[in-house]
């Protein structure tokens, strides 16, 4: 019986660039494929993500890809040539690991797209905390065209954009404009295609003035208040700020509101 297997990384298939502001850049390095969610191309995300969540220099990350398309999802020769349902449900399995892993990162995660995200890829975009997208961009879940229905997309995809959205492109397969992305909720900003890099730095680096601290908690809180009941996502949200508040960087920084200065955040 198949069953997924780690695959020996190849250093180039994921780039990890570290800056001295503390963004993180990991890019898709596999453009001849599009960059396609493959055994090894999994691997080498999560771990890359695994490492990331350990370094506590880490601000920001970028999530971006070379070549003509971010990601066009899963690589469906690899999924063919393994007519298995094991290896299937551990292959799916993999994949929804490296998203949750992005999910629960403790720090931002903004995903800078070009050409096409599909299927996987659009639920990789839908993953992250913020999207960039250049105008050129294109969107879809087309899993429904070979006769799959994108099941695991749909649920970062159902998280981001309104419920009969989500429907029309897990039914028709059809591509959207990154226009109607940004409109539909599941990108934050469009930018023309030669302002792309100039956008996502810009986004990346206004988070990266802000407080750590105050960065860190309010992720983590984020998500999870959405799968509260009201009154539970109050008490934890009341708790979670209390805590927050007794941060040095809460007492600088309402100092220096108070005086009309810039802050000078101690947790970096």
């Amino acid at each position: 019986m198949s069953t997924f297997q780690d695959t020996p990384l190849a250093p180039s298939n994921v780039l990890h660039r570290v800056d001295a502001k503390g963004i993180t850049t990991l890019t898709l390095n596999q453009p001849e494929r599009f960059n396609a969610l493959s055994e090894v191309m999994l691997s080498a995300l999560q771990a890359a993500l695994n490492d990331i969540a350990e370094d506590e220099q880490v601000r920001c990350v970028v999530l971006a890809a070379n070549g003509k398309a971010f990601c066009a999802g899963h690589d469906l020769k690899q999924m063919r040539a393994n007519p298995d349902k094991a290896y299937y449900q551990a292959l799916f399995a993999r994949c929804g690991a490296v998203m949750q892993s992005i999910v629960h990162l403790p720090v931002p995660v903004i995903a800078k797209v070009q050409g096409i995200a599909t299927a996987a890829g659009c639920q990789l975009v839908a993953s992250c905390d913020l999207a960039v997208a250049a105008s050129s961009a294109r969107f879809a879940v087309s899993g429904i065209n070979v006769g799959l229905f994108c099941s695991t997309p749909a649920v970062a995809l159902s998280r981001n954009v309104a419920r009969k959205r989500a429907m029309e492109m897990l039914l028709t397969g059809e591509f959207i404009s990154a226009a109607q992305a940004a409109e539909w909720g599941l990108i934050n900003r469009v930018a023309d295609d030669d302002a792309l890099d100039d956008a996502v730095e810009a986004l990346a680096e206004s988070i990266c003035a802000k407080s750590a601290v105050a960065v860190r908690t309010g992720k983590a809180m984020f998500s999870r208040q959405l799968t509260m009941p009201l009154d539970e996502a109050y008490a934890f949200a009341g708790e979670t700020m209390a805590c927050n508040m007794q941060a040095e960087d809460v007492a600088e920084g309402i100092d220096a509101f108070i005086a009309k200065r810039k802050p000078q955040w101690s947790h970096r």
